[in-house]
This record gives C-alpha cells, structure tokens and sequence, in this order.
C-alpha cells in the first residue's frame, strides 16, 4: 500500500479576484451614444463619479487610473479632434469603457507545477503552478499562483493577488512557408487566397498580411464578396492565433492568459506546463493547452523563460487532432517527444524533429482496468527519473470516475511500458466525489524533488489541494 501525505492545503475559486479588460460595444452606435450622454455630465458629477469607482474598486489608484487613460484610447478616434481634453477627462471616457471579468468565480482547477525560474532561498525550492479559471460565460483562462516547499516537505502558496491585469499584446513575425502548410492542413488554403502569398515575402507581419488582404479585395473580378470575405477571415484568424504577450506586474498571481484570439474565444483549456532542457542546457518553459472556440478545439503552446513574456503558437500535423498533449522535458535520440490520445481512449506518443508540427504518432497504452476501461490519458508531462520517465495517467470509469494513475516508460526507448499501477493511485473517496463536476480528481502535472512526488490535484473542479508520495513506494508497488 503506497503511503501518501495529504497536504492541508486547499485552493478555492474566488470571485474577488478580477480581470479588469476594455469594454466596447460591437454596436457602433452605442458607442456614440455613451459618449453622448458622458460628454453632456457636468464636471461636478465627473469628478464625484470617479472618485466613487477610485474608492469602490479593489484596484490601486494609480493603477486604476492609468487603466482608464489607456481604454480612453481604444475610442480616442471617435470623439472629434477639436475637443480639449484633460487627463481627468479621459479618464472619466475610459471608465465607461471599461470592465471587470471574474475570471475563477465559478471554478479553480487542473493544476500544473515547475520550480520557479528564480530560486533565491537557501533550502527551500519555490515553484509556479498554473490553474484552469472558469468565469462568467463558461469561458475559461490560465492563472498563476507562487509557492514553496521546504526541507521537510511543508508546502505552503503565496497569497492571491485580487487584481488581474492584461498583458501587452504583440503579433508575430510569420514564415510563409510554415504559414500555408499550416493553412492547407486546416483546408483554408484555397484559389481566392493561395495566390496572394506569391506577392509576400518569406517572412511576414500581419501588417504585410493584412495589406496582401486588403489588395486581394481590391483586385477581385471573379468571386463574390461573401466567398472571399471568408476565405480572407480564416487566414487572419490563423494569423491571430500566434502571437505574443508581455506582462509588466512584478506579482506573478496578477498575471493571466486570456483568450486572446479567435480560436481561444470560448477558452483555454488544460494546461500543461514542463521544464524544457535545450540541447545546449538552457532552460525554458513549454504548455500544451486547447484553444476552444465553441465549435472546434485547436492543440496550442506556450512558451515563455520567466513567465512574464509568453509566446503562443498553434500545434500543427494530423498528431496533434485531440486534447492532451504533454511534452517531454528533453529531446529524446534527436527527436521532439510528446504524448497524447489521438482516438479518445488510449495513450500515444509522438515524436518530430519540429517543435510546431507533428506527423507521427504510436499507440502505447490501452484501457485495462475496471478504473480507467472508458478511456485513458496523461496527467501532465513525464518525470524523468533515474529509473524511466514517470508518468502520471488518469483513467475514466464506472459514474465517468476520474482516478490518478502512475506508469513507469524505459528512458531511451518511452515506447516500451516497464510498469504501471493496477490500482489507482488517487480515486474520490466519498467525500469527494461532489462538486461542480462530480467524480473527479485531475492534474495537469507533477514533478519530483528528492525521489518524492509533488501531486497538486484538484477534486470535483472546484478545490486545488496537494499530496508528497515516495517516489520509491511508487516505484515498489509498480512492481507487484
């Protein structure tokens, strides 16, 4: 029987903690007529209106009002260029186009954890766990959290920031040739926009994008407007889907990413996070997640080196069509390796010497017990250890039960399964199968530190709560 030590602590979801985001309405003519009636209130109510937000909203004053100036620019265009405008003023436009989104009111869950970039004390290791936010809409987000465990295994979690704030937004540079490969595994590529790649250079912006766009519209004899407008709508959202985001806060748990394009609009979805080692030791951290849009879900990355500048890109090739994918920490013989579960039920690995494009992929385990007979799948990256790369699973059973399960895959060849528990390793006990989804314990990752076992899991969806088990009881009872 494998010994665990369950940990006090418990992660809840708070609807204190708020994303304050530009507000605009998509009808132009509301537009208009807020600033209407914003403009025609006397300068006495502007200043007692304000000054009610500065002291009703959880936010710095500082913060709050540089917020307001910048959301004033996002509809600076529209108020004519004759009025003489003060920074109080501007404010006072801005706040009316501005909001908060509870970003975790509803749910805090799957969590994934790696140590920190900076590690800065002496006999403690501090780590970063990423949690999947459900707010207003059901649309779901990835938050930060700080925390620490010391020599004798006590963990305790930085207290939460209540503000969240946006991060600066930038596109990236695009390689046309990664470009239309991507836009033809998508079946977007098509006779109204091929040709206009032919007019772009081998490495584009999405200002250059946009204008190739723009003269394809122009220079349009043949197809209807609808036709093109579609055709040209599905190559910009690709290019939307890469970018890249700059965070300012120095407070990592002021931090969180959004879905910020048109393939995240319904939510990002289950992040992975794992240390990656660069063939020349340098480190940087990847995430797998899915971009959900409300119709279809699109395999993503992040990747950032201090979590305060993220980069996001799509996943591209027939391996990456479902959810769940987990990167290995290094190369392995040469190769990009990565697991997932391309038919809904069982474990595959993939491997590609492109971090971005996958092609291959192998089965590599099935459902077998009673626990896991729906279907099966990762819990985050592998964990190399001396032994093999561990690899926490989850298994779906009777009720749609979700247990943690551990397996053990040979070092140099993961495709070979050198053990696996028969048991699961977590399952909800009574107590815990209730919550906002019921029968569910899930992680998004782990990590080792002196052959112990570091398991964040969250219970029902609604509570993050941690576990240590030894790495060598796991190991002992994988053998049995």
């Amino acid at each position: 029987m494998i010994q665990m030590h369950r940990h006090p602590i418990k992660i809840f979801p708070s609807s204190r903690r708020t994303l304050v985001r530009p507000f605009i309405p998509s009808n132009k003519s509301q537009v208009e007529h807020i600033l209407f009636r914003a403009f025609s209130t006397s300068k006495k109510e502007r200043k007692y209106i304000l000054d009610s937000i500065y002291e009703r909203i959880e936010v710095p004053l500082k913060t709050i009002q540089y917020i307001f100036l910048k959301h004033y620019e996002n509809i600076q265009h529209r108020i004519p260029t004759n009025l003489e405008m003060t920074d109080e003023n501007k404010r006072f436009i801005g706040a009316f186009f501005t909001q908060q989104y509870a970003l975790e009111s509803t749910a805090l869950f799957n969590p994934s954890i790696v140590t920190h970039p900076v590690q800065d004390r002496e006999g403690v290791l501090r780590f970063i766990i990423s949690l999947r936010a459900i707010g207003e809409g059901h649309i779901s987000s990835i938050t930060f959290m700080e925390g620490e465990i010391d020599s004798d295994f006590n963990i305790t979690v930085a207290e939460n920031s209540p503000v969240i704030y946006e991060p600066e937004r930038t596109e990236h540079n695009y390689e046309k040739e990664l470009f239309i490969r991507k836009a033809h595994e998508l079946g977007i590529l098509t006779n109204l926009n091929r040709s206009m790649f032919d007019r772009m250079s081998d490495e584009f912006s999405y200002d250059e994008l946009t204008r190739e766009i723009n003269r394809t519209f122009k220079e349009n004899t043949t197809a209807s407007t609808e036709e093109l407008e579609v055709s040209m709508n599905n190559i910009r959202s690709l290019a939307l889907s890469n970018f890249s985001l700059n965070f300012t806060t120095d407070n990592i748990s002021e931090r969180a990413i959004y879905p910020a394009s048109p393939s995240q609009s319904n939510g990002l979805e289950d992040a992975r996070f794992v240390q990656f080692t660069r063939d020349d030791q340098s480190v940087i951290y990847y995430a797998t997640f899915t971009a959900y849009n409300g119709k279809t879900i699109m395999p993503e990355m992040l990747e950032t080196e201090d979590f305060k500048e993220f980069k996001i890109s799509t996943l591209n090739g027939p391996a990456v069509k479902n959810k769940g994918m987990a990167l290995f920490p290094r190369k392995i013989n040469g190769y990009y390796m990565m697991l997932g579960r391309q038919d809904n039920e069982s474990l595959y690995i993939m491997k590609s010497d492109n971090l971005y494009f996958w092609y291959e992929y192998q089965s590599l385990m099935k459902p077998t017990y009673e626990w896991e007979l729906i279907q099966i799948g990762n819990c985050g990256s592998p964990i190399e250890i001396e032994e093999g790369w561990l690899v926490i699973t989850h298994g779906v059973g009777p009720v749609r039960t979700y247990s943690l399960g551990a397996v053990l895959l040979n070092k140099e060849d993961p495709l070979k399964v050198i053990g696996r528990l028969k048991e699961p390793l977590l399952t909800p006990t009574k107590e815990e199968s209730a919550g906002y989804v019921p029968n569910v314990i899930y992680t998004c990752g782990a990590m080792v530190v002196n052959r112990t076992l570091v398991l964040p899991y969250a219970i029902g969806d609604v509570m993050t709560t941690f576990a240590t088990i030894s790495v060598d009881e796991l190991l002992l009872e994988m053998k049995k």
